[in-house]
């Protein structure tokens, strides 16, 4: 049985719940990726997720300051996680069921890795991989 440890990427950075707007893009472009956990400045826990879209559509096309507004400020929906040690095919059911891209893996309460749907598509069969594309809708 895979565990959703033997699927995930590991070494994740995240930005920090004060952090601004602007500086998240400047993270996610300095790293080439499209989202990043929000962590809390003072607990380090994780606390949500901050898209690219949701940069350009919450941020920017709402007419806010990007360095100005900090993340925490984002409206966050129900945070879906993934315990590192559950059966990865509870976590992909989990991506399914929420219709999430990516989820954060924690063990413990401390983050230590994410699954994207490239992961799903590189460690898990073609079959399972259609499921979660096919069930994510843009």
């Amino acid at each position: 049985m895979a565990t959703a440890r033997d699927v995930m990427h590991t070494g994740c950075t995240c930005v920090q719940s004060d952090d601004t707007a602007a500086n998240a893009a400047r993270l996610m472009a300095e790293l080439d990726v499209g989202s990043l956990p929000i962590c809390g400045a003072e607990d380090a826990k994780i606390k949500g997720m901050v898209t690219d879209r949701d940069l350009v559509i919450k941020v920017m096309a709402a007419g806010h300051d990007a360095e100005a507004y900090t993340v925490d400020r984002l409206p966050q929906g129900h945070l879906v996680l993934a315990d590192a040690n559950e059966d990865v095919e509870v976590t992909i059911a989990k991506m399914k069921e929420h219709q999430v891209n990516r989820i954060p893996v924690i063990d413990e309460g401390r983050l230590v890795g994410i699954i994207a749907l490239s992961d799903v598509s590189q460690r898990m069969p073609e079959s399972v991989t259609g499921g979660v594309v096919g069930s994510i809708k843009s």
